[in-house]
């Protein structure tokens, strides 16, 4: 994330990186979309669902695209710088063969002197958004990218920071009898004696970053056996609350009577469909060790495709079971207090905690990612950070902000929906477009027009990237426009 290139890693199966970019994708965010779903209306949510699956399929290909084309610019500049020191070690022999030593690659696409059997689009090394920020903006559009990068980061600390408190004031509080399946509590009603919910949020909250918090000091790095527990626990959990949901629907005693529109409820619906469509940024690290890279086209359709109808089922299970005024946030919680749905006490609490789980294990991935990305920002060729600027400033910047956030509120609706649209329209649409635009402009004029990249976007015509970059510009508008009327309403 933080840019540059880095080693790919161990190979897998076309199969095996659909599974990975599956459980990338789907994450916090779809936790919060029925919520989402129930204030937007049936109709108008399954429409934008659609959409928007549709536009982050487009920028996804264009992020590979881009990709390719990365590729393909550092084998270039390694084949001319190779041909330039062949040329300087002729000088010694003969000034004429150095003469036309040095004007062949300046002068002769890439495509002329590649070797026969190698394509020069293949993606081999791993090339993060960062390094090709780097290759193909200008100074002050790296500095943009890194911004959003950022901001999107914070935003997702603030999102976890406060979805594993929550999820333990929900257990801890004790409200788990039969009997409150149909009660909304407030932050003011009691937990423990005089102490209120709110009260046990920010002690769960400070246990919470007492506990990780530290790891931002340090390097942290997913394991692999770490990644495969929480993608099962994901599993079961997301199959658990579908079949739940529709087997309290098959008997008839769904309480869920959602409206077929309504316009208040798009915008956050619009940041958190943004949100839980969000893999753009990973792509590089995803894509890259896939060993057959043949078909890598189909299959991020086949995943688009897969991860659309799971958010459909999960979200429309949501809202005709459940009454939508008393659809949590965190829609896990929902199972946690109803055993009209739910009597198995053990499934309960693991449906609770659920979120502390897996939520907690990428808390201290994103802190760093966050820590190096401020580091990159200011860092300087030839520079280096003082040890109290590297080990106390950068983990104390990238760690306070979100605490604090949470701190304050703890509404992940709200949260996620800001980031998505906000952060996350950079990210997954102004992005990926900018970098497809600038990678096709940088590599005409050295690998000739006739070059075919292999990797190239179906949306090749330049139509659709200013397609996305209009509409990117009129959600930034259009949910800008939307919080100003709301706050003067109030």
């Amino acid at each position: 994330m933080a840019g540059g290139i880095t080693e790919t890693g161990e190979p897998y199966s076309p199969f095996v990186g659909l599974v990975y970019m599956f459980n990338l994708i789907v994450g916090t965010g779809a936790l919060t979309m029925p919520k989402a779903f129930a204030a937007a209306g049936w109709v108008v949510s399954l429409s934008l669902i659609v959409f928007l699956g549709f536009m982050s399929y487009m920028t996804t290909t264009f992020v590979i695209e881009a990709m390719a084309a990365a590729n393909a610019q550092l084998r270039w500049k390694r084949r001319e710088q190779e041909e330039t020191d062949d040329s300087d070690s002729t000088s010694d022999y003969s000034d004429d063969d150095s003469g036309r030593g040095r004007s062949e690659p300046e002068t002769k696409p890439i495509l002329s002197v590649q070797r026969s059997g190698h394509d020069h689009f293949d993606i081999v090394e791993r090339v993060e958004m960062g390094q090709m920020a780097s290759m193909f903006f200008n100074k002050v559009g790296v500095n943009m990218f890194y911004i959003c990068i950022i901001v999107y980061l914070y935003g997702d600390l603030a999102i976890y920071a406060a979805a594993v408190p929550i999820s333990l004031m929900e257990v801890a509080c004790g409200n788990h009898s039969c009997s409150i399946g149909s009660v909304k509590y407030n932050d003011t009603d009691a937990c423990w004696g005089s102490v209120t919910r709110k009260d046990a949020y920010r002690v769960f909250l400070s246990v919470f970053t007492l506990l990780l918090g530290p790891f931002t000091f340090f390097n942290a790095q997913k394991t692999k056996y770490l990644q495969i527990l929480t993608s099962l626990m994901r599993w079961i959990a997301f199959t658990m609350m579908i079949i739940l949901a529709l087997i309290r629907i098959g008997k008839g005693t769904g309480e869920g009577h959602p409206p077929v529109a309504s316009l208040s409820g798009v915008p956050n619906l619009f940041g958190v469909c943004v949100y839980s469509f969000m893999c753009q940024h990973s792509l590089p690290s995803l894509v890259t060790p896939i060993s057959d890279k043949k078909r890598v086209g189909s299959l991020v359709l086949a995943d688009y495709v897969l991860i659309l109808g799971f958010y459909v089922l999960l979200s429309f299970t949501a809202i005709f079971c459940f009454d939508s005024s008393l659809l949590h946030d965190m829609y896990t919680l929902n199972f946690t207090d109803n055993c009209d749905v739910l009597d198995i006490p053990v499934l309960r609490y693991f449906l609770g905690l659920f979120p502390v789980f897996t939520i907690s294990t990428n808390f201290p991935i994103i802190a760093v990612t966050l820590r190096n990305n401020w580091k990159t920002l200011f860092h300087r060729d030839g520079g280096t950070y003082p040890w109290v600027v590297d080990r106390v400033v950068f983990p104390l910047i990238t760690l306070v902000p979100p605490i604090v956030v949470a701190f304050c509120t703890h509404n992940l609706e709200t949260l996620v929906g800001i980031t998505g649209s906000y952060a996350g329209t950079g990210i997954q649409y102004i992005i990926p477009a900018f970098l497809v635009f600038y990678s096709r402009r940088h590599l005409q004029p050295v690998m000739g027009r006739d070059a075919v990249n292999k990797h190239r976007s179906p949306f090749r015509h330049a139509v659709w990237v200013w397609f996305v970059l209009v509409w990117a510009a009129f959600c930034l508008m259009f949910v800008t426009a939307n919080i100003i009327l709301t706050e003067t309403k109030k």
